[in-house]
């Protein structure tokens, strides 16, 4: 199928950088589409050591360094780094997937595992790839039908309907998936059509003690010592397709792969970064900061807490729940510690401060011009009222989502409503499936399979006390469902007895007596069923503020997307880069140590000697299994050390997110030379605010991991497959 490119790109490519507390631009900053970078920036990157052409790095009518990087599963990049498919990503990244095949006597996270053939390589279910083809820019044909005097109702459907059009468009006849994606709070539009290949294996992974080394302690930390790389690999039908998972498929032939560079790196390299960042927030304003760092942020650490807590008791007494519970750990942990940093951040770097000016300034700007301010003038006060209204129903709506349906039963129960509307009457079938009652009874079938393969009842019921409570404690009063005041008040604040009582009479708490209703299924068995009835009175009572939290987010839209094009208007000689939304990026800058705080000064690597310094038998956070160690001590690096040590983490100054996990970290010749997994503890508040002195992307040395690769792993036959220069 032919590629196109759209010329309407190049007048993106005039937009400018919104930098925070100035909009000047800065060094490194900046989340690039790879197909937009300009001759400034293209210049500047030849300037610090790019040695590629732009057609190089990025094609869409030739074989280039994009055909080599890949969206991984839902939230990750990876990169193709042989001819024969193999894909390398974070151990983190994997984790889901690891932890979907181990179980008590084959536990691939604690022991690791390595295929030693084709034959041996695990299929992991659901787990795809996908590899970006093509994008047009769309925006004309998206704001097709759009008027000023719309309501914001009708101005999101008709959004909707235009891009739904063109999607259909894009892969009719074709084997191709498609979004439209919006840029600069909804003032532009890109459609993106990729390939998702749906067989993908296991080949191999660290023990999480090398893969997770230094655990929640260490994350967003430096120094690091972590091994955080995991490995899969495509696979195709006989003709080269994508195809589901058959024993017949081949190994995939991509279009491109990274070579590896083994030579090192040295301060002041240059280095790229290309992935799939997922999201980030540098337009918010000052109101925006302010409820984070007083309501959002601290009301997701407490829950996420508080559950952490439960999980992690009942997974020290038992391995089998240990197994089962390790991917939904890792998830809420991660960003449990994320929401505590970036709230350090955003107060100890006075974000709303810096925004504030922005803001006064954009103030001063609409009232130069009547016709500007006319069209702006009102933005800041849709703001103010935008926030101030959806600041009184934002813990409500926080606590149903965390803790709520947090509380895997609840979820679960939840998920059953649709098939109680079928069965009862209340949606008329032919609106949205062809067999409504046996589809969804098929649907709840294997949701129900999914959710019992890592569940622990004990360990849920536990939770759904402690959720309760917490919900009862903290949501104001008068947005109490009646149902939780009634229950209080039967139970006598008995959470523990409340929540066993439900448990004791809900299907839902089992698999058997779940897969025993859908053989008989009734409307009135789902409606009477305790943890359904609790889950729907929460539910039911946050959609009593659904009016105001949707008129507020509407109004908060609304003055961002004017906002932004009030932005690009007022600053035309400046470059803005858009917010990431899960498209490929480009970042670009240099390795660099940094000055952490007064008289602390941080290095840009770090060596096998911090594993041996931070080795603590009695704490799972800090094992270092036995053959690592004798490799270690004996300084048995093979040809991957630097003297007498072996390296192994990094740091550059690279703008990057979640979503960007995975990415290859390439030098001027756009070789492998680590990979991206962590940002730093002092710069947490990055999505929001980029801060050039103290932001760092932290790096696994791609030494490191072809060391563990063929030194500790002994998988020769992966060090084979690879192009590995110096």
């Amino acid at each position: 199928m032919r590629r196109f490119f759209n010329s309407s790109l190049t007048r993106l490519a005039l937009a400018a950088i919104l930098a925070t507390g100035s909009l000047t631009m800065r060094a490194d900053e900046g989340m690039w589409l790879p197909y937009l970078l300009n001759r400034l920036t293209y210049t500047d990157m030849q300037a610090k050591g790019l040695q590629l052409t732009q057609e190089e790095v990025f094609s869409m009518n030739n074989s280039s360094l994009k055909d080599a990087i890949i969206l991984f599963g839902r939230g990750c990049t990876g990169e193709i780094v042989s001819d024969q498919g193999l894909i390398l990503t974070n151990h983190h990244c994997g984790y889901g997937s690891i932890q979907q095949v181990s179980k008590v006597g084959a536990d691939f996270l604690t022991d690791g595992f390595w295929a030693t053939s084709f034959k041996e390589e695990i299929p992991i279910d659901k787990l795809t790839v996908q590899f970006l083809d093509h994008i047009q820019v769309v925006t004309e044909e998206v704001l097709q039908g759009i008027k000023p005097d719309m309501t914001d109702e009708i101005r999101r459907q008709t959004l909707e309907d235009n891009k739904k059009r063109i999607v259909n468009r894009a892969i009719e006849k074709t084997t191709f998936n498609a979004v439209v994606k919006e840029f600069y709070s909804g003032n532009e539009f890109i459609l993106f059509v990729y390939q998702t290949y749906r067989d993908v294996r296991l080949v191999g992974a660290p023990p999480s003690s090398i893969g997770k080394f230094g655990a929640d302690t260490d994350n967003w930390m430096w120094p690091r010592h972590t091994g955080d790389f995991s490995m899969f690999r495509v696979y195709v039908d006989k003709d080269g397709k994508p195809a589901a998972y058959h024993p017949d498929n081949v190994p995939m032939r991509p279009k491109r792969f990274l070579t590896f560079n083994a030579g090192g790196v040295k301060k002041d390299d240059f280095a790229m970064i290309m992935g799939f960042p997922g999201s980030t927030d540098r337009y918010l304003t000052s109101w925006g900061v302010k409820l984070a760092i007083n309501q959002s942020n601290p009301t997701v650490v407490d829950i996420r807490r508080q559950k952490l807590d439960v999980w992690s008791q009942d997974m020290a007494a038992s391995d089998e729940v240990r197994i089962k519970y390790a991917s939904k750990y890792a998830g809420v942990a991660n960003y449990w510690k994320y929401f505590i940093g970036q709230t350090k951040g955003l107060k100890r770097l006075k974000v709303a401060d810096k925004k504030t000016e922005i803001e006064n300034r954009f103030a001063i700007w609409t009232k130069s011009n009547p016709e500007l301010f006319a069209q702006y003038g009102q933005v800041r006060e849709m703001f103010q009222q935008g926030y101030d209204e959806l600041e009184k129903v934002n813990v409500i709506g926080i606590y149903t989502r965390e803790a709520i349906r947090g509380t895997e039963i609840l979820g679960f129960a939840a998920k059953a409503q649709k098939l109680l509307d079928n069965l009862s009457g209340k949606v008329k079938p032919e609106l949205y499936m062809a067999d409504p009652k046996n589809e969804l009874l098929t649907e709840l079938k294997a949701t129900a399979e999914d959710h019992f393969k890592n569940y622990n009842r004990p360990t849920d019921q536990k939770l759904m006390a402690v959720m309760l409570q917490a919900y009862y404690n903290n949501v104001p009063q008068q947005q109490h469902p009646e149902w939780l005041t009634r229950a209080v008040k039967k139970y006598k604040g008995d959470y523990s007895r409340m929540a066993a009582d439900i448990f004791n009479k809900s299907m839902f708490a089992s698999q058997e007596k779940v897969i025993e209703f859908l053989r008989k299924p009734s409307a009135k068995a789902i409606a009477k069923d305790p943890a359904y009835v609790c889950v729907m009175a929460f539910l039911e009572q946050q959609s009593k503020y659904a009016d105001q939290i949707n008129a507020a987010n509407q109004k908060i839209n609304t003055a961002r997307r004017l906002f932004v094009a009030g932005l690009r208007q007022m600053d035309k000689e400046r470059i803005f880069y858009p917010d990431a939304n899960q498209t490929m990026r480009l970042t670009y800058g240099t390795v660099q140590d940094y000055f952490p705080a007064d008289a602390i000064h941080y290095e840009y690597f770090t060596t096998h000697r911090g594993i041996l310094e931070k080795e603590d038998p009695t704490n799972w956070e800090f094992v270092v299994p036995a053959k690592l160690k004798e490799l270690l001590l004996k300084k048995d690096f093979g040809p991957w050390g630097e003297g007498d040590v072996l390296k192994t983490c990094f740091l550059t100054t690279h703008d990057i997110t979640g979503g960007n996990s995975g990415s290859p970290v390439l030098n001027g010749k756009g070789e492998l030379i680590g990979l991206a997994f962590d940002g730093n503890w002092e710069a947490m508040s990055g999505d929001i605010a980029f801060e050039p002195e103290l932001q760092r992307t932290i790096n696994v040395d791609i030494r490191y991991v072809l060391f563990i690769i063929d030194k500790y792993a002994g998988a020769q036959r992966l060090i084979s497959e690879m192009n590995i220069v110096r």
